[in-house]
Order: structure tokens, then sequence, then C-alpha cells
């Protein structure tokens, strides 16, 4: 599975992510891009991407997307806050849909 991690995110969260093809915004030269256009780039390349954008269902269209979008609800964007939500991520991988929004830890 391709993952994409929002730049919201720590880059050392994608190493939770063995198995998988984990990959930052910043590493794919995508860093500072707006949400509706880094959701266009994401399209043909990545299965999955994950964000604390809580808001982002609200203001962008993911119905219809050939990824799905993983929302993480922790109390921060460190890393100790969001390595106990990665069985939750994983589990939800294996789930997910193309367009479907899915939301972790809450």
């Amino acid at each position: 599975m391709r993952i994409l991690l929002d730049e919201c995110l720590p880059r050392r969260l994608k190493r939770a992510f063995a198995g998988h093809e984990a990959t930052t915004v910043q590493e794919a030269g995508w860093a500072g891009k707006k949400n509706g256009e880094l959701l266009a780039l994401i399209e043909d390349k990545y299965d999955a991407f994950l964000t604390l954008d809580r808001a982002m269902p609200d203001q962008q269209r993911i119905a219809g997307r050939p990824f799905a979008l993983l929302i993480l609800h922790a109390p921060s964007n460190r890393l100790a806050d969001l390595l106990p939500l990665v069985p939750e991520v994983l589990a939800a991988l294996n789930s997910a849909r193309p367009g479907e929004v899915r939301h972790i830890g809450r």
C-alpha cells in the first residue's frame, strides 16, 4: 500500500508503517501545497493519505477520489501521541476503500 503522510505529521512516523511504501509530503516535493492541489497530486500515486486536518472533508471533495483519507485524532502531532494510533491505522489501511474518510483515534 502506498501511503502519503501530510506535512503536519512528523517524518519519523513513516517508520511505523513497515511493509508499506510510506512517503511524506516533503519527500514528494509537495510541501506548502494547498489542500486542493495536494489532493489532485495524490490521485494516481497513493492509496491513502494520512493527516491531522479534521476540516479537510468539509473543505474538499473526497468521495470519488482513488485514495482513502485517514484523519488522525491525537492530543498533538508529537510522535509519542501518534504511535498509539498505528495499529488502528494499519487496520484501516486493510479495509478502507478509495474515496472513503476514516477517523482514527476518536
